[in-house]
């Protein structure tokens, strides 16, 4: 096949509002919209570390205004929606952790659930709003611990505070689409994926930022579970989809206005093990022993059937595991030599794109 087909005209000089920007996935997303000529408004709480990608790579530079607040603060919200007048919105701020839903479930399920509700009215205030997508998650699914793959039309659900939140987050989606967005002709789609690694994760509690950790400090790594299987995949893998979705959202309507998986193929779902062998071997690190403490309930294997993004939005992933774990290794490894984070991370997005799909 062909590089992607997004479409790098589309993209300049629309105005585009992310929310949760100064995040892992919002600031990935953010530099990519940039550098395809986008007017990126932003929207979040402060960067939830330090160090982290948003400050590394520069976005405040590049971007055309970032507001730091609460997206519970309807006003301030509202008024930095009319500033911006997007004419679309990606919704990705949120409370993403699901160990930190069990520590403080009432932040959770407001920051996710109604969060998504003051977007929302927000943005029914927004005349020159064409598109809106709302990022949640594979764990919005109810977690039947099957070997099949879940596809859109399969019961939402979940058990735990930050799955459930999520799988809220989607019928306050669908509900706001039928009865508000369809009528004002504004799309309105979601978007679920996990597991999502990529150079510039320093968030707690996720297996690849704790890797680098140890091995930045010289020290064992402590692991929880490190027989569970878990589907894989790049940052960049799910963005696409994400670009391409709201591509479609304007210019072919209502067919699109609906959920979507983007999920990495079957083949790329391993072990924790398998991931942490693989990365010592690449970086020689110490080894890693189990930690011994209670765990909390999480899920099994989830996984996720694409089939849908890619018969009709031509979305294929395109790095294998190894690939995707490479790019970290050389991010990581280029942030400790002081390299440009903006141009490195620019450079694998291209290297991303140009990738020949196999």
């Amino acid at each position: 096949m062909e590089s992607m087909e997004i479409t790098k005209e589309f993209w300049k000089n629309r105005s585009v509002f992310i929310t949760g920007h100064t995040g892992f996935k919002g600031g990935w997303l953010s530099l990519w919209l940039t550098e395809m000529g986008a007017q990126v408004h932003g929207y979040s709480l402060e960067a939830p570390t330090n160090p982290n990608f948003f400050t590394l790579t520069k976005l405040r530079e590049r971007i055309k205004k970032s507001t730091i607040g609460d997206i519970n603060d309807y006003s301030l919200l509202l008024n930095s929606l009319k500033f911006a007048k997007p004419s679309i919105i990606i919704h990705m701020a949120a409370q993403p952790l699901v160990r930190e839903s069990f520590n403080f479930p009432l932040n959770t399920f407001k920051t996710n659930i109604i969060g998504t509700v003051n977007l929302f009215e927000a943005a029914r205030k927004i005349d020159e709003l064409e598109a809106i997508i709302n990022v949640t998650t594979d764990k919005c699914y109810e977690n039947l611990e099957k070997l099949e793959p879940y596809n859109e039309n399969d019961r939402l659900g979940g058990n735990d505070p930050y799955s459930n939140s999520k799988a809220c987050s989607e019928l306050v989606s669908s509900a706001y689409r039928t009865s508000f967005f369809e009528k004002k002709g504004v799309k309105l789609a979601s978007v679920r994926a996990g597991n999502v690694i990529g150079g510039g994760d320093w968030s707690n509690d996720r297996l690849i930022p704790d890797f680098f950790r140890a091995f930045d400090t010289n020290k064992n790594l402590l692991v929880r579970y490190p027989k569970a299987m878990r589907p894989w995949q790049h940052v960049l893998e799910p963005l696409s989809g994400y670009i391409l979705l709201a591509e479609k959202l304007v210019n072919q309507g209502n067919d699109f206005a609906e959920p979507w998986n983007f999920g990495p193929d079957y083949k790329n779902a391993k072990t924790v093990s398998w991931v942490l062998s693989y990365l010592k071997e690449k970086v020689h690190s110490k080894n890693w022993k189990i930690k011994e403490i209670e765990q909390l309930k999480e899920a099994n294997i989830l996984l996720l059937d694409s089939s849908k993004a890619k018969l009709r939005l031509n979305w294929e992933p395109r790095w294998t595991l190894e690939t995707a774990l490479d790019k970290i290794v050389d991010w990581h490894l280029a942030y400790k030599q002081k390299i440009s984070m903006s141009d490195l991370s620019i450079d694998q997005i291209n290297s991303y794109v140009n990738q020949q799909i196999k």
